[in-house]
């Protein structure tokens, strides 16, 4: 049966800037490559020019160049979707159910993963807003903005007008978001009621815009998911000259003419870049490609304190089960016997192997010990470690984990970006994720809490375990399986013990090996 599509007879929708026609599928109205703002290389974005007649917005915009060529890998769990890259990508999409400017839907703004240099607003297929909007009758947006060197690249020291190119690309957010707060009126949404969510390096943006006094008021409750980044964010800081130099000698050229920067073709700068950055990081120094505190950032809490503004916006922060375990397990984890998982777990973890176990199936009844070995430290530790602290800090924050084992490679433990389809309400778009008597009801559990909290600020539905904020000394977390759980403090003890079995894991080294592995 042919879906229903409208596009002649659908009303013009006037911006700011100028008339919009978009088109209608089956109810949904949309609206693709919309441009919020303009930028010239390293500067801060302004509005875009005003245009006589109507724009068609029916094609997605550009997205951010890369750093290096993308290599699809992995499509089975995440699903990707490759586009036209431009560094003029500041444009932005939108699903709504209703053009009525009194209608005041609660509006979600994606922010997409992919760290700072990667990604895009529709790099993955579940990234498509269409579902979101019309179960749950709200307006969402999707954003790209400037990504590594081009968004995150401190050249402050060489001029006024680069006062803060180290965080270029949250200062493309920021003007998303005013756009979204004069324009949103016309697509149905409300401007006082904005939710922004990401995963991942998106989560790592939500949490960033809390700390930029710029952003307030324009987007009124976040959700943070696999995106709180710990001691990875440590290696912004720092003397930006290093870096600029060497980028400069690469390129032939002396510092009176940093300007040429500007205007060198993009992947002979990125070439440039990747050859003379590692050798710098590797000493710890600047290179860029993550916000900078300065006097536009104050950088992420808890490390530097929550501003007063920040502890204002109720959160969801949450983790999935197994983030970085990208590589299946050595065995079949359901026909392995017993005396070979005690051995693959001892030459894991030795004389802690007995403790580890035990805690583990206090903290996870029901679940493989053989997951242990694939549990994640890397998010789920700096994630307690945030709530905690803003709780401390008088924010309201909700704490959940994505515990579901999925019909691939032997029951797999959820993966990065694994809760994005159910998040979207998208579950059907990803084969992996559609498990008979399980996914259509965990989905349900997960977007309705979405859906709810974007509304009302609080997550809490029926078809739910009661889900209360957590406190500085209760950490209450929503655990989203197969059967949902609310849990309390329930792995303290277990992240300790495991931490203490395993060596320092390097957050950088990780996210780049996962990149090797799957892309985002």
């Amino acid at each position: 049966m042919a879906k229903q599509f409208a596009y002649d007879s659908l009303p013009i929708v006037q911006t700011k800037a100028g008339k919009l026609r978009g088109y209608q599928s089956e109810g949904t109205y949309i609206f693709k490559g919309i441009k919020y703002a303009k930028a010239e290389r390293f500067q801060k974005p302004v509005d875009p020019d005003p245009w006589e007649g109507v724009i068609e917005t029916a094609s997605y915009g550009f997205v951010s160049p890369m750093l290096t060529q993308d290599n699809p890998k992995g499509e089975i769990i995440v699903p990707h979707r490759y586009w036209p890259q431009n560094e003029h990508c500041q444009n932005l999409n939108i699903w709504t159910q209703t053009l009525e400017t009194e209608a005041h839907k609660p509006v979600l703004v994606w922010i997409h993963g992919g760290g700072f240099t990667m990604g895009s607003s529709i790099e993955q297929k579940a990234y498509n807003g269409e579902n979101m909007s019309k179960y749950g009758d709200v307006v969402v947006v999707s954003v790209n903005h400037r990504l590594n060197i081009l968004g995150y690249f401190d050249l402050s020291p060489y001029g006024e007008k680069y006062a803060d190119s180290a965080n270029a690309g949250q200062e493309d957010l920021i003007a998303a978001l005013r756009w979204i707060k004069d324009n949103i009126a016309a697509f149905g949404g409300d401007p006082e009621n904005v939710t922004i969510f990401g995963q991942s390096g998106g989560g790592m943006k939500v949490s960033g815009l809390m700390q930029m006094p710029a952003a307030d008021g324009l987007f009124h409750k976040g959700i943070i998911m696999s995106g709180v980044a710990g001691d990875l964010m440590s290696y912004s800081t720092g003397d930006s000259q290093p870096i600029v130099q060497a980028l400069l000698k690469q390129l032939g050229l002396t510092e009176d003419e940093v300007e040429k920067l500007e205007t060198i073709p993009y992947y002979e700068l990125a070439q440039a870049y990747n050859t003379v950055s590692p050798a710098l990081a590797m000493q710890g120094l600047y290179v860029g490609c993550m916000p900078k505190p300065n006097a536009f950032y104050k950088g992420e809490g808890p490390a530097y304190g929550f501003r007063d503004h920040a502890c204002k916006i109720p959160l969801i922060v949450g983790t999935v089960f197994g983030e970085f375990a990208m590589k299946p397990l050595p065995f079949n984890k359901e026909e392995i016997s017993e005396a070979d998982l005690k051995k693959a777990l001892q030459e894991r973890f030795h004389e802690h192997t007995d403790a580890l176990t035990e805690e583990f199936a206090i903290a996870y009844p029901g679940k493989s010990l053989a997951d242990l070995l694939q549990l994640d430290t890397i998010f789920r530790c700096p994630a307690k470690e945030f709530i905690k602290s803003f709780a401390e800090a008088g924010g309201r924050v909700y704490s959940y984990l994505f515990a579901l084992e999925f019909p691939y490679q032997h029951k797999r433990t959820a993966w990065h970006c694994a809760d994005i389809p159910y998040v979207f309400h998208n579950a059907e778009m990803v084969p992996v994720c559609n498990i008979p008597d399980v996914s259509d009801r965990l989905e349900e559990q997960i977007f309705s809490a979405v859906i709810s909290f974007a509304k009302t600020g609080d997550p809490n539905h029926p078809g739910i375990p009661q889900w209360p904020e957590t406190t500085a000394d209760d950490e209450a977390t929503m655990i989203f399986d197969e059967v949902c759980d609310l849990r309390h403090n329930f792995d303290e003890k277990l992240l300790q013990m495991y931490r203490d079995a395993s060596p320092k894991i390097d957050l950088a080294d990780l996210m780049a090996e996962m990149a090797d592995d799957i892309q985002h």
